[in-house]
């Protein structure tokens, strides 16, 4: 049976990192996400949520960041390795059921590819 915890060393958890990701990653855009990946040097893929107060207040942030640390916790699989992963929200994303983010963010799965070392 798959592990499908999310580990506290999948995580992106430092401002330092997020400023590493949003400097030196490669963008990519989906009606309701700005996501961002980065190569990194470990084995792992991490996950990084930013959810600013355009989105809403704080019961929907804190949501949209449930919905996707659920989307990414079950779907790590399918992302590439040794990467990290910061979701940005848009404005509209609270409105979202976890069905329509998983079909959203399903299809950037799968046409996404592993981003070159050091490389953005």
């Amino acid at each position: 049976m798959e592990n499908y915890r999310l580990r506290k060393n999948e995580r992106v958890t430092r401002e330092t990192e997020f400023d590493s990701i949003v400097r030196k990653g490669i963008r990519y855009t989906t009606q309701n996400f700005t996501i961002i990946i980065y190569r990194n040097t470990l084995e792992l893929r991490r996950l990084g949520i930013s959810v600013s107060k355009k989105v809403g207040g704080a019961v929907q942030r804190n949501r949209v960041k449930r919905l996707v640390r659920e989307f990414f916790r079950i779907h790590k699989k399918k992302l590439p390795r040794c990467s990290d992963f910061l979701f940005i929200a848009r404005p509209g994303s609270s409105q979202l059921n976890y069905r329509s983010l998983c079909e959203e963010l399903l299809g950037f799965c799968e046409h996404v590819s592993a981003p070159e070392p050091g490389k953005a």
